[in-house]
């Protein structure tokens, strides 16, 4: 079952103004009627259109120049958008029709509505897309819209013209770069651990050289007391004979 509507304005693929059209309920219901971009197609609203269709065709022309207008400063524009990918440009979320218009309405003057931008799905990874934005029903303009994940990942894609991606040989070679560093690092450190083992090694012979020649000059130093020791005994022991030989008169004296 389809509901007849009377346009207001030309629509894509439907119909120019005064066209009396079929079309699903729910279009007509969810966004022909709602926008005003058409009547229920009664006896009474094709009366009232035809008495007001030169007001109408009038009011759309005026549209249809302020849109030329601002086509001129919009068409051809670049904007970035920033966003966390993954190393295959596989984007952390997506950017939608109102991420767009906001990137546009940043940069330009004349601001734009988020049903502008004629969007059938969002993106969903990094790279330059055209995007077609409707001014008015008659003016149509191309944006491109430059995802990335940095501004200056942003400026390469802008100059290359592609997407700053890495396909299978660069994250190969980006595997191998990380396997030969980590290589290197593992040898840098290995030495380290046997320098720092040698090192040790010497200083503990030094150490050790140390002891044992302080333990030397203590055993000769004790060898030359022992070897002094008896002399002093045998003059001890001289002396008391002598003191002991000597006469009972020398001993008075004494």
């Amino acid at each position: 079952m389809s509901t007849q509507v009377i346009l207001l304005e030309r629509i894509e693929k439907l119909g120019a103004m005064g066209d009396v059209v079929a079309v699903k309920p729910g279009y007509a219901r969810n966004f022909l009627l709602p926008q005003k971009k058409a009547l229920r197609a009664s006896e009474a609203n094709i009366a009232y259109f035809e008495t007001q269709k030169a007001t109408l065709e009038k009011a759309n022309e005026e549209k249809k120049k302020a849109a030329e207008k601002h086509a001129k400063s919009l068409n051809g524009l670049k904007v970035i958008l920033v966003r966390q990918a993954g190393e295959g440009g596989q984007l952390y979320g997506s950017v939608t029709a109102r991420d767009i218009a906001d990137a546009i309405n940043e940069v330009a003057e004349n601001k734009i509505e988020r049903n502008m931008v004629d969007l059938n799905q969002n993106y969903k990874e990094i790279g330059l897309f055209d995007v077609i934005v409707t001014l008015h029903p008659e003016v149509k303009i191309n944006v491109t819209i430059n995802i990335a994940r940095t501004e200056d990942e942003a400026a390469i894609q802008a100059k290359t013209g592609k997407a700053l991606i890495a396909d299978e040989n660069d994250a190969s070679e980006a595997a191998n770069d990380y396997a030969a560093e980590a290589s290197k690092e593992a040898l840098m450190e290995e030495g380290a651990l046997e320098a720092e083992k040698d090192a040790k090694a010497e200083a503990e012979a030094k150490a050790a050289e140390d002891e044992a020649k302080a333990a030397a000059k203590a055993e000769a130093k004790a060898a030359k007391a022992v070897e002094e020791a008896p002399e002093d005994a045998d003059a001890v022991e001289a002396s008391a004979s002598d003191e002991a030989d000597a006469p009972a008169e020398d001993k008075k004296d004494a």
